[in-house]
Formats: C-alpha cells, structure tokens, sequence
C-alpha cells in the first residue's frame, strides 16, 4: 500500500494528530524545530509518515532545509499516495502560507491533498465557526475540522483518510494560486474570510505575555520556573525513591532468604540487588523531570524562555534557539544536540552543539543524588517547600549552564569571522499559550523512564557482572582487597589519588564512561561485595559509612558535571559536526578540565 504522508508548520498540533491516527507514543512539543526527522507508524493498511514541521517551501533554518527536501522527495516518489497538510485553525493565515504552497506541489505531481483543520476547539473557545465546506471550495482540496487534542472529528477524518487513500485520483486539488497573486495574498484573504481575527486570539496571549516577557518580571519569573524545575527533581522525587528503595529491598530479602547461602545467592545479593538495583532507584527523578520539561514545553512557555533568553546568549556568541537545545540537554544529550539544527548561523551551531555536553543530563541524576545525599543533609525550610539537597541539585545544574557559556565565549572568540556579521535576525514564533494535553504527557513521562531502563540497564547489568566477578574471585570470600580487581584498581589508584579517592572509585569512573549512570551500579556492586550482608539498597549510608570526604565528594560531583563520560554523546557529536577531531577534542579537553577542577575542589575542602 502506499504512504501517507503528513505535513505542516511547527506548533500546529501536527504531530499530536500523527500520535492520534497511528496510536504512537511520539514526543510532542509546543516550539519550533522539535521535529527533525521522519516519523512513521501504521494507519491501517497504510504507513503514516509525520514530515518536519515548515513555514514554508522557501527555507530559513537548517531543520526546515531537511523537511523541504523530503517533502520533494516524497513528491517525486510513486509510493506517496496522499499528502495531508494539518493546519492551525487559530492561526490561518500562516498555515496557509505553506498550505498552498504544498496544494501547488501536490497538483504539479498529481497527488492526493487533504486539509486537516487542527485546534478547532480553540475555535469554539472564541465562539467562532469554520464553515468548511466553502472553505474546501476556496481551497480547491477537501478540508476536515479536527482537535488532536479533545478527538473532536478524528473519527470521521479516519474514515474519510480511509477513503482517500483507496481513490487518490479524486482528491488531486482542483487549482493552483494563480501566477499574478502570490501565497501572501490568498491566504491572508482566506484567512480574512474564514479565520478568526488576530485581535481576539492574541489578546488573551499578550496580557499574560506582557508579564512574562517583562524585562524586569518577566527575567524574575524565568529564574523561578527554573529554580523550581531543579528543587522538584529533588523534592518531589523522594517519596517515590524511597518506595522504590523500600521495594528493592524487600526483595532482595526475600529472594536471597529463599536461595540460601553461596555464590548465586551473593551473585544476586551484590551485583543484582546492589548493582542493578542500586541504578533503578533514581529512575522517579528522569520521570519528575521529564514531566516539568512537558509542562513547560507543552503550555507554550519554552519559546517565551528562548525569547527572554536570546539577548543574554548573544553576549556568549549564541542565540536565543540555543535555549532550547541547552534545555533539552537536561534530559539526553544526544537530542539536544540534533536539536541545534534549527540554529540558523553555523558557527552558533556548532558552539552549541559542543557546549551541549557540560548541561547536567539525566544520566548524572543518579550521580548527583547519591553524592548528594552523602555529603549535604536532608534539611528542609518553608514546610518542606525548600530543601537543602534541592539547593545543592540547583547549584550543580546552575554550574553546567555557567561553564558552557564561559567555554562559549572561548569558542566565539576563536571561531569569529567576517561572515559572522552579517547573520539572519533572531525571529521565533510564540505559539499560543495551552493547558497540556495530559494523556501523552503521562505517556512520555512513562516513555523517558521505560528508555533510561532501557537504554542503560543492560549496560549496568554487564558491568555489574563484570565487576562482580572480577571484585568476588579468586576468594570467593567478600574479600575485596584480595580480588582480581583490587590488583586491576591499585594499577589505576594513582591517577585518582590527589583527588581523594580510592581506586573503588577510580574504577567506578573508568566504566562510566559507557553511561554515566553506570557510575552508581558499579558503586552499588563494590559496596555491596565489601559490605555483604548491610543494607543493600542503602548505598548512600555505606559511602557515609566507608568515609568519603567532603572535600573528595564535592570535587567528584565537579568532575561530573564537567567531564564528557558519555560514548553516545561522542558518536553523535562526530555525526553532527562531521569531524572525528572536535568530537574527541572535546572528550579530552573536558576529561582535563574535570579532573583539574576537582583537584583544586578537593584540596580547598
């Protein structure tokens, strides 16, 4: 059968209707460039392809190269069968811009075209209807009213894409703008017609922008959105951590009671239960913060940050786009880094994209609680609202964002040329302020922690195994000191000993490099072989135990915000950036710069 294609510009609830006809747990989010690549799924019999969202066919940014380019690919290919361009009801003018423009198109390679009219609750919410029918007959292509988002009329657009797609030859559109008008002038007349006025939707907007984006309270507001968003990885986390460390360690009594005595039940007792388990308890903080980044992502207020943010990013050489990948890199790094395609200037590109890896991922989530909760006590102010470990975690972040705008001034000033000067003005699109969708909001907060499990639990589970093996043999009597890795860890001990650590924790390092959330299981592992019959899933109390300094585990928690411990990070930067030589660079020259940082933290403390 042949593909479905679905197109149209960011922001215009594109891909929530793709999510909606296929059944997908795709990400959704509410500004611009998200969408990089193609997405497919099913439709039936049919494949659904989600294209990258574009303002038009005369292309600005790098992302909007990419989806023009496949959007004439797809045209030329005989397995397209239909074309349907989603449209913002609330905002007509401008999706008819790129909705004729792609009519045009799909009329000069005889393909099939429908219309899906998108958000038309919102234009219910206005009291203003659509009359669909007339606006078809404009159009010169059918035009179906639909909300992604309430599933207002996604029935029948199934049923009707249904039918288009068995008889494509009867939706070829029936005419093209003529050669004396432009797409400018059409669509701002259809839209005159058909749409509602920009006054009505845009004074809700402007009232609550004209706080938000206020030089003085609009600055004050970010600082404690952001504020809150690193307090509540912390805080609101918690709770669950602790049920999950409850969880893990009623089974691991359970199964090891059972088993009884001997090496399967050590195996499971130190390298499961200790390594493995040790990892999974951190994984309620990947989920609270993927849920705030989908709120703020989802209301519309990531392009107002990326907006308040641009005038201060241009004094480090970056653009208010950057904001977004920056804010992305709080979660994965690899994304964020595709992400950077939507910056316009090359060069702010790439300082983005190497400066990428210095935001504190949710892979050092773990890193960070665990260290944390050794070294800063659980004291908590205002009712519990504020607590000081939450500080320590907005520090810590605050850190990372801090040293890559430094290192971004180092670059700019190195990279600066002459065509630099004469760069695209910044131009965003604020996309209307929304309450979240919460149903695949729940979804992606549940997606995020099924692929961290997924993503680095096989890892830990190897390394946990190695680890084990290596620190349980030739004894086999929980004697860590005369293992096969204590001889590999003295070999490395002097390179982490002006740090204050010992080579447990050299050999944690070394291994995190695979991701570093393996850091926690390898710990998890040693503590639990050593420890044996302790409290496995407390490994905090055991690190508390053992007597890790304050002045060892603050320069630690430095060596990872700043070092690149991460081979998935280095691949895409090599992929992206196109040159093996940056790629690595950067791996040795935050390595040095992490490890120089945290001798110098460690000896002041």
């Amino acid at each position: 059968m042949k593909n479905i294609i679905l197109v149209g510009k960011p922001n215009s609830g594109k891909s929530l209707l793709f999510n909606q006809l296929t059944g997908m747990r795709q990400k959704v989010a509410n500004f611009p460039g998200v969408t990089v690549e193609l997405k497919s799924g099913k439709f039936g019999e049919h494949t659904l392809i989600d294209f990258p969202g574009a303002y038009s066919l005369s292309t600005l940014s790098r992302d909007e190269e990419i989806a023009v380019e496949k959007i004439h690919e797809a045209m030329h290919d005989d397995n397209t069968g239909v074309i349907v361009c989603n449209l913002d009801a609330t905002r007509l003018e401008r999706s008819l811009v790129f909705g004729l423009q792609v009519r045009d198109l799909a009329k000069q390679h005889d393909k099939a075209l429908v219309f899906a009219l998108n958000m038309i609750d919102e234009v219910g919410r206005f009291s203003h209807q659509v009359d669909c029918d007339k606006l078809s007959e404009d159009l010169g292509a059918a035009v179906f009213p639909v909300s992604a988002k309430t599933l207002v009329g996604i029935h029948e657009f199934k049923l009707a894409l249904n039918e288009v797609a068995s008889q494509p030859e009867k939706y070829i559109p029936r005419q093209r703008v003529p050669d004396d008008d432009s797409v400018f002038n059409v669509s701002r007349r259809i839209a005159k017609q058909y749409g509602i006025h920009a006054d009505i939707v845009l004074k809700q907007q402007n009232t609550i922008d004209s706080f938000l984006l206020n030089s003085v309270l609009g600055g004050v507001a970010f600082f404690s959105i952001m504020f809150v968003l690193f307090q509540s990885i912390f805080t609101w986390a918690t709770p669950l951590m602790d049920g999950v460390e409850s969880i893990i360690g009623w089974l691991a009594v359970a199964v090891t009671s059972v088993i009884g005595q001997g090496v399967i039940n050590d195996f499971l007792q130190d390298a499961i239960f200790g390594g493995l388990g040790s990892f999974l308890v951190f994984v309620p903080q990947i989920m609270v913060l993927t849920l705030i980044i989908g709120l703020l992502e989802d209301s519309g207020y990531l392009a107002r940050a990326a907006l308040i943010c641009h005038k201060p990013l241009s004094y480090f050489g970056l653009s208010g786009r950057s904001f977004i990948p920056y804010l992305s890199g709080h979660a994965c790094a690899i994304p964020a880094i595709m992400a950077a395609r939507t910056i316009e200037s090359p060069r702010k590109r790439l300082i983005t994209m190497m400066t990428i890896p210095l935001m504190s991922c949710s892979a050092r989530l773990p890193v960070y609680a665990l260290l944390i909760a050794v070294l800063i006590p659980n004291t908590t102010y205002l009712g519990g609202l504020l607590s000081l470990q939450g500080t320590a975690f907005f520090v810590l972040y605050f850190l990372g964002i801090v040293t890559a705008l430094i290192v971004s001034v180092l670059l700019n000033k190195f990279t600066e040329n002459d065509s630099d000067k004469a760069e695209m003005p910044f131009i965003l699109e604020l996309p209307n302020y929304r309450l979240p969708h919460w149903k695949p909001l729940i979804l992606r907060v549940l997606t995020s922690a099924k692929q961290f499990i997924r993503r680095a639990g096989p890892v830990i589970f190897m390394v946990s195994v190695v680890i084990w093996f290596l620190g349980y043999f030739p004894s086999s009597e929980h004697d860590l000191q005369g293992s096969y890795l204590s001889m590999l860890g003295q070999w490395i001990e002097p390179v982490f000993e002006p740090l204050g650590l010992d080579w447990r924790y050299g050999v944690a390092i070394l291994v995190s490099f695979l991701a570093r959330e393996v850091f926690v299981g390898a710990l998890g592992t040693l503590f639990g072989i050593e420890g044996a019959d302790e409290n496995i899933a407390g490994l905090a109390e055991n690190i508390q135990a053992d007597g890790l300094t304050l002045g060892a585990g603050l320069g630690l928690l430095i060596f990872y915000v700043i070092a690149l411990q991460c081979v998935a990070t280095v691949a895409t930067l090599k992929g992206e950036t196109g040159s093996k030589k940056i790629a690595w660079g950067l791996f040795a020259g935050y390595g040095l710069l992490a490890y120089t940082s945290a001798f110098i933290v460690s000896h002041i403390f």
